[in-house]
């Protein structure tokens, strides 16, 4: 049901003699949402919308069915995907009536204006950001120029194609088309320049895989690669002969010393890859290669922006966390692991700090850190376990691949931190099951980074009687931290609430078994009812405080189950 073309004379006509209609996309895309919402796709629904078609068609250069397609796409850019469906219910027609459009919604891909998810053979549509984007900041959509682009922009093209690549939003021979014609269109680049698809001995697989290595180091800061990472990517077929060819060693990728083995306990692992040296180097360069460092900086933290703090604790305490601070002067530790090594033991250097919550374990660290001048990196492990076999593995690979470059590359040491620690150095379980495999495997891994480790690496748990002996084996120096006694107590109140007497001090530390943690938890309650009221709270409204950080903690407590 199309209309005839109208004529220049005709388009432009209705727009000047009508001046409430609408003079941009949003406003005429609009329209055509209202007019064609159970329109069923009548020439009366054509003939009342026709000023709207024309006026995009004529800026977008598309059909009339196409530009219908696209207002209804627009205006459901919210969702995830449009299907089939969502179109004939808004139409009020069948979906086999939408279907014989497939040449417009083809046009509308090819033209760049909507992705298109095949997965399940149920085609999804949606809007890509860059033309959303432009439209509600009322710009031209215009193609993207694929020319001539700097090495930055080049790697945003790439991380697109392959991100719709997992998406299915392209097929595997349209993603390599994509890339070639990238690559031919800029010659200038480096990493057009010798990945050469005319003139190169590699097959055009390999020519997508290297590209995807690059892609994955510099975009994802993923320099172990798994065969689970191709999978997204290439057809099964392609992923069985890059598998054989890979492990038995005879891809020129390979042999052409693009691509090798990572290393695990100082030996080649079979199962992972990384991009050589030589191909970081002549593909990325140096620029690159320092944008990347940079970013792998920005997830430590940096020991100058961390505030000092004062921290009681017992004699013995205080001791031993002051022993540390010595060793990990930058003046001495270097001295240490000279020794380390003259003994024939590892010179990394692992401390174990454990206790109760509250009891100053992470702070601890983070004043270490300060007084010594390491940064920090924060290790999040609810972060790096995942559901998906291999992935944790990876992670904590990547993690400890991270660290050592950092130290390679710093004058000084930073600290490794595993906070929290509780769900690794438990005790490795004996059982069939999936899951505590995937746990043991990961604590494995831990243990032969821990015996590889060349920097200072520190845990906290809350552990006490599950900690698992090869772990405890591994930590150097162990601190134990115990809840303060009654003069640390003291001095804590004090310390934290200036205008509190010494008797009333010496009163709350009496009546309440609290941590440092906890003490601190009550002394934000008192600045918030300060703040609120203007007035500082008075010691009853303390104890109130007091009473009810201790039921909390006491329910908190007597709460079985997972974490």
């Amino acid at each position: 049901m199309k209309r005839l073309p109208k004529t220049e004379e005709n388009i432009q006509k209705p727009c000047k003699s009508v001046s409430s209609e609408p003079n941009n996309l949003l406003g005429n895309i609009e329209k055509i949402v209202e007019l064609s919402e159970n329109s069923e796709l009548s020439n009366e629904f054509f003939e009342k919308a026709s000023v709207y078609i024309d006026f995009i068609k004529a800026v977008l250069q598309l059909s009339d069915m196409a530009t219908v397609f696209f207002a209804i796409f627009v205006d459901n850019s919210d969702s995830r995907y449009i299907y089939i469906k969502d179109l004939s219910k808004h139409f009020k027609c069948r979906n086999v009536r939408i279907m014989q459009y497939g040449e417009n919604l083809n046009e509308l891909e090819k033209r760049r204006l909507v992705r298109c998810c095949r997965s399940d053979n149920m085609p999804g549509y949606r809007i890509p950001k860059e033309v959303m984007l432009a439209l509600t900041e009322g710009k031209n959509i215009e193609p993207r120029q694929y020319s001539n682009i700097t090495q930055d922009e080049f790697f945003e093209f790439m991380n697109e194609l392959f991100e719709e690549k997992k998406e299915n939003e392209i097929l595997f021979n349209d993603l390599k088309n994509e890339l070639f014609s990238l690559l031919d269109a800029n010659p200038q680049l480096e990493i057009a320049k010798k990945i050469n698809i005319n003139n190169n001995n590699l097959l055009y697989i390999n020519n997508v895989l290297l590209l995807y290595f690059c892609h994955l180091f510099v975009n994802d800061d993923d320099d172990i690669i798994g065969f689970h990472d191709f999978e997204p990517i290439f057809d099964r077929n392609y992923l069985t002969h890059i598998k054989h060819s890979f492990r038995e060693k005879y891809n020129e990728l390979i042999i052409e010393n693009w691509i090798e083995n990572c290393k695990s306990d100082g030996f080649s692992d079979a199962n992972y890859f990384k991009l050589t040296d030589k191909a970081k180097s002549e593909l990325l360069g140096e620029d690159m290669l320092k944008k990347r460092a940079q970013r792998l900086n920005n997830k430590f933290i940096v020991h100058s922006g961390i505030k000092s703090k004062d921290l009681f604790f017992d004699v013995d305490e205080r001791r031993q966390i002051d022993k540390l601070t010595e060793l990990l002067q930058p003046e001495n530790f270097s001295s240490i692991q000279k020794r380390l090594s003259e003994n024939g033991m590892r010179n990394g250097f692992a401390c174990l700090f454990y206790g109760a919550p509250g009891t100053g374990k992470t702070e601890t660290v983070y004043q270490l850190a300060r007084q010594t001048g390491r940064n920090i990196l924060p290790v999040n492990v609810s972060e790096i376990k995942s559901m998906w076999v291999g992935e944790t593995e990876k992670n904590i690979k990547k993690l400890f691949d991270d660290y050592r470059i950092n130290v390679s590359q710093s004058d000084i040491a930073p600290i490794l931190l595993f906070n929290e620690a509780d769900a690794v150095l438990g005790t490795r379980l004996e059982t069939l099951r999936s899951v505590d495999k995937m746990e043991n495997a990961m604590q494995n891994i831990i243990l032969q980074e821990m015996e590889n480790l060349n920097g200072i690496m520190i845990a906290t748990t809350n552990l006490t009687n599950n900690l698992d002996n090869a772990f405890e084996r591994r930590f150097i120096y162990k601190i134990e931290f115990s809840k303060p006694s009654l003069y640390a107590k003291k001095k804590i109140w004090k310390n934290m609430l200036s205008n509190l007497s010494d008797s009333e001090a010496e009163g709350l530390a009496l009546q309440y078994d609290f941590s440092g943690g906890q003490i601190e938890n009550i002394v934000r309650k008192s600045a918030v009812e300060h703040i609120l009221t203007g007035t500082l709270p008075s010691i009853e409204t303390l104890h109130s405080f007091c009473m009810s950080e201790r039921l909390n903690n006491d329910e908190k407590r007597n709460k079985i189950g997972f974490y």
